[in-house]
């Protein structure tokens, strides 16, 4: 089997990644999808100076241009290291062109049983579960699957990730509820990171609650912030998305993150809109 035939979003070690077709996007089969992009920052955020009780708890990643399918690579930078809270800036560079930036923020958790972290432990090992509470999703058990609006290619949005809707449907304008799992890894040879997959799942978010129909329109998001109260647990992450559109040509989605514990966090997109 050929690196381009192995199942995963990226090949490749170290600060070097290689892109592979489960990672392309909706708009052109040579562009990724927003989501691996974000992962591949989470990833080398994670690796920058790791501690064992440092949380992230907010991603923001800018899209400065299409990333294309080509060897990217991606480093970190500690620019606020403290015994708190640490910032990181991550950047992608396709050759000598810059085509992403993010921003993690790491808090330091507390220990088990600390009285300042005891109140958020209870809350996430008592949280709804899915299916359970009015306000929370059906799980992924009650879902189903809905026919991606493009899929004359392999790419992320069809094949790299598994969606079973509980509320909306991919060709349905409008809200949704649907619970996201990688289907590939990240990286070939790693297993995801609980970050790793909330950020892929949030980057959905435009893509299942659109307020426009996909044959005439467009309705790209130049950039995500994902935030995260927890780690969440288990393969499955819901989004409860929702768009608006203000402005002529902006738009912004935003959803509420859930796992099956209860809610996990939230994310929003701008929207950049206009016909095709």
């Amino acid at each position: 089997m050929t690196v381009e035939e192995t199942p995963a979003l990226f090949a490749g070690e170290g600060d070097v990644l290689l892109p592979l077709p489960w990672a392309r996007g909706p708009w052109t089969p040579e562009a990724l999808h927003g989501g691996p992009v974000a992962a591949a920052i989470v990833r080398a955020a994670e690796q920058c100076r790791p501690e064992a009780d440092a949380h992230l708890s907010r991603l923001t990643v800018e899209l400065l241009r299409p990333v294309p399918m080509a060897p990217l690579e991606v480093t970190a930078e500690m620019v606020r290291p403290g015994r708190k809270v640490q910032v990181i800036d991550v950047r992608v560079r396709a050759g000598d062109l810059e085509v992403a930036w993010g921003r993690a923020l790491r808090i330091r958790s507390h220990a088990p049983g600390d009285p300042a972290g005891a109140g958020l432990s209870a809350a996430a090992a008592e949280g709804p579960v899915p299916g359970t509470s009015p306000a929370a999703p059906p799980g992924p058990g009650d879902g189903h699957g809905s026919p991606a609006l493009v899929s004359g290619y392999l790419a992320f949005h069809n094949e790299g990730a598994e969606l079973r809707f509980v509320r909306g449907e991919f060709d349905r304008l409008g809200p949704s509820a649907v619970w996201i799992r990688l289907a590939v890894p990240v990286v070939a040879g790693e297993e995801p990171s609980p970050a790793q997959r909330a950020v892929v799942a949030a980057d959905f978010g435009n893509g299942v609650s659109a307020e426009l129909d996909y044959e005439h329109y467009v309705y790209i998001n130049p950039d995500l912030t994902v935030y995260l109260e927890r780690p969440p647990v288990g393969e499955w992450v819901c989004l409860e998305a929702t768009t608006r559109l203000g402005t002529p040509g902006v738009g912004l989605a935003q959803s509420v993150l859930w796992d099956e514990l209860g809610p996990v966090g939230r994310s929003l997109q701008s929207l950049v809109t206009e016909r095709r």
